[in-house]
């Protein structure tokens, strides 16, 4: 998933919820080094991303989106499940999505300084443009779908990930869903037996 949906498994948690999004600034074992929620959200960001990459039925769409989105089907649908779950929210949060937006906008974690500059001027940018704001619309895909594919350093075809969406979109939804589900559990149940529930609340 991508930012919205590492935001929506770090549990309401405004420190955890900007580690979370560290995991993508930081190698190996550098994390390390940082403080302790900083660790917890970064080893939360890369159980996500282990979650997502080996559930069965996402490996089965980004094997049918392959041909389509070659070397960049699994970005696809990192930027589809987060569309989905901001056109979705209200069935998934009791906060509406532009009210837990505006709450993490206005959030500085307290351990602020310790972060990369590399890391707090993308957190600025996301914040003062407001990114996931436009997430819920068709619009805001295809500028997300655009954006991303200008990062890429290979070329690709990841701007034509929103026609295909449109194109195989009840099946996209539906294995969303399916993946919600088996995630919540994962992430968010607290009553779980799941170790890295057990971790966090540590």
């Amino acid at each position: 998933m991508n930012f919205l949906g590492h935001l929506y498994f770090s549990q309401d948690h405004q420190e955890l919820m900007h580690a979370n999004l560290f995991g993508d600034f930081v190698k190996g074992k550098q994390f390390e080094r940082y403080s302790s929620v900083v660790q917890k959200g970064v080893l939360l960001h890369r159980s996500i991303d282990n979650f997502i990459d080996t559930n069965e039925q996402v490996v089965d769409l980004m094997r049918k989106l392959y041909t389509d989105l070659p070397k960049v089907s699994s970005v696809a649908i990192d930027l589809y499940f987060d569309h989905l779950l901001a056109r979705y929210w209200d069935e998934f949060h009791q906060v509406k999505l532009a009210d837990y937006l505006t709450e993490f906008y206005a959030s500085k974690p307290t351990n602020w300084e310790e972060y990369p500059e590399n890391f707090q001027q993308f957190i600025e940018k996301l914040k003062s443009y407001k990114w996931m704001n436009h997430y819920p619309s068709f619009e805001g895909l295809t500028k997300a779908c655009h954006g991303v594919s200008s990062r890429i350093s290979f070329e690709n075809q990841l701007v034509e990930a929103p026609r295909i969406f449109l194109k195989k979109e009840n099946e996209i939804t539906a294995v969303f869903y399916d993946f919600m589900a088996a995630a919540q559990t994962e992430f968010l149940n607290h009553s779980s037996d799941n170790s890295l529930v057990r971790f966090l609340n540590k």
